[in-house]
């Protein structure tokens, strides 16, 4: 699903014009990446949390050149699941 599939789907659901709901989805990300950027985690209830980590220095070698190079360390945004977004998933089958 692109952005704009999800302004549609969002829109009618919520019977709201797709300008409203575009203002509505650019308000909560603006709101999700300020509270992000200051450390804090946000919980979505059935859904899950995202809050920001810290990735450790790390040395990466290339498969072919076997060439070691030093990954330095950054910040990242992780998402973990609730239990009641996990179960909706459980009895689904796998395409392994």
């Amino acid at each position: 699903m692109n952005h704009k599939e999800f302004i549609d789907k969002i829109s009618s659901t919520l019977k709201m014009p797709k300008n409203r709901t575009n203002e509505l989805l650019d308000s909560m990300i603006s709101t999700f990446s300020g509270q992000l950027s200051e450390g804090k985690t946000i919980g979505i209830q059935s859904f899950g949390s995202f809050e920001v980590r810290k990735k450790e220095e790390r040395l990466s070698v290339h498969p072919s050149t076997k060439i070691r190079t030093l990954i330095p360390p950054k910040l990242v945004v992780n998402f973990k699941q609730s239990s009641v977004l996990k179960d909706k998933f459980k009895d689904l089958p796998h395409n392994d």
